[in-house]
């Protein structure tokens, strides 16, 4: 009998793509110190007096263009994975995100329940370190085995940005596109404010404090978003053996007026069109599964934004989702 169970975490959705559920998981969301690094009345002036009055509006519309017959993309798409990948395993394997439903406690409820289960294979599904994320993840995990006394041990593997295996899957995965005629292949990643990379960075001198600080060896990148993606791009431009001249990266879904990494990818697209780019690929390897910010603010906005600046096709490279080749990286991983 199996000891270890797989728990498979994201981001999360609203329940429906109306006004009053999207402005709960904005509550939810925005209030977590890990996402809106301020203290906590800080954090409840903004989300209340310049978020939640007018965001979950625009945020509801923009949800309603990517919704399906099964609902959230992130969600469905999510279960179909999570479908195939017990398909090839006979451990216990289980889905939650970090913001509604279903939710990590619940899910961690049900691991526990099941006989001779010790173990936790806890995997946030973001290749990339950050503590808005990966972190927020990990200790909401904690506290729920810690307050509701659970017999679970939470294992919690390496960020995976730079792993062979998913580096070989996203290449794969994304072949097909590559073989046909393209200008620009795109990485768009998720952005961060500059200050959640200084204050993970354990050394306190490094991370945006030195010249090409990404490519200095430091203890730094364990916990560094912007030296992990970049580390990402690298060793899938060399499986893919692109030239320096057919790639280039940019940072997406900016919220507020801190100072956040760039370049943005508004403006790389403009500044791409404007170059004679016709045919722009845009791949989003910070996000395994479609989403919002996927399926609405690249292939709906960036093709808007890309079309009227002079480009002709925007493509958005499909998330991994359930691609083969992923299901078996996961059933790798779930069973070393």
């Amino acid at each position: 009998m199996t000891k270890r169970a797989v728990l498979l975490t994201n981001l999360g959705s609203p329940e429906r793509p109306d006004v009053p559920a999207v402005r709960r998981y904005l509550d939810e969301f925005l209030m977590d110190p890990y996402v809106i690094q301020l203290p906590w009345i800080l954090r409840r002036l903004i989300v209340s007096l310049f978020v939640l009055p007018a965001r979950p509006k625009r945020s509801a519309h923009a949800y309603q263009s990517i919704w399906t017959d099964e609902g959230s993309p992130l969600i469905s798409l999510s279960r179909h994975m999570v479908t195939a990948l017990r398909q090839q395993t006979d451990i216990p394997v289980h889905l939650a995100m970090r913001y509604g439903k279903p939710a990590i406690a619940d899910e961690l409820e049900k691991i526990a329940s099941i006989p001779g289960i010790k173990e936790v294979l806890f995997l946030p599904l973001y290749p990339h370190y950050a503590e808005s994320t990966v972190l927020t993840s990990i200790r909401e995990a904690e506290r729920v085995i810690a307050e509701r006394k659970l017999a679970l041990e939470l294992v919690v593997p390496s960020a995976f940005y730079a792993n062979p295996d998913y580096i070989r899957t996203l290449v794969s995965s994304t072949k097909p596109w590559l073989q046909q005629p393209f200008d620009h292949l795109l990485f768009s990643y998720h952005g961060l404010p500059e200050l959640h990379l200084t204050k993970a960075d354990p050394t306190g001198a490094h991370c945006l404090k030195i010249a090409n600080c990404c490519s200095v060896p430091s203890a730094a990148h364990a916990t560094c978003y912007r030296h992990q993606v970049l580390r990402t791009t690298e060793e899938f431009v060399a499986q893919a053996a692109l030239r320096s001249d057919q790639y280039s990266v940019s940072f997406q879904s900016r919220l507020g007026r801190a100072k956040w990494l760039e370049p943005s990818t508004e403006t790389r697209l403009k500044e791409l069109a404007a170059a004679g780019v016709k045919k722009l690929l845009v791949l989003c390897p910070a996000f395994v599964t479609d989403c919002l910010e996927t399926l609405e603010e690249i292939e709906i906005q960036g093709s808007d934004t890309f079309v009227e600046a002079g480009g002709e096709s925007l493509t958005l490279i499909p998330c991994l989702n359930s691609h083969p080749d992923w299901v078996s990286t996961l059933v790798k991983w779930v069973e070393s």
